[in-house]
């Protein structure tokens, strides 16, 4: 199981990065808000598939970035092999857009 605590996913929220693709910043705020109010899906539910995908790896970094008026949430983990990988999802229905090996 990826290892957090409810404390660090409050800090995580706190701390993302929301990006729109004109690179306008969203602030934390936004992104709880959107995830409030149904327009994303919450990260628990992407941090879960993320752990079905990868057990026992650690979370090292996520973004939640508005693309093309698409929501994305960029996932690093770093694996028991000592792997890092990078997932993206659809914010809004949970799809695993891409998952690759950070070179």
């Amino acid at each position: 199981m990826i290892k957090y605590s409810i404390n660090l996913l409050t800090l995580l929220l706190s701390m993302w990065l929301v990006t729109a693709s004109a690179s306008s910043k969203l602030d934390h705020d936004e992104a709880l808000r959107l995830s409030q109010s149904g327009q994303i899906l919450s990260f628990q539910t992407l941090l879960n598939d993320a752990d079905k995908r990868y057990p026992q790896s650690h979370l090292l970094e996520v973004k939640l970035k508005q693309k093309h008026g698409r929501f994305v949430y960029k996932v690093e983990l770093l694996t028991p092999a000592k792997e890092v990988r990078k997932l993206r999802y659809d914010a809004q229905s949970g799809e695993l857009l891409k998952d690759e090996e950070d070179d």
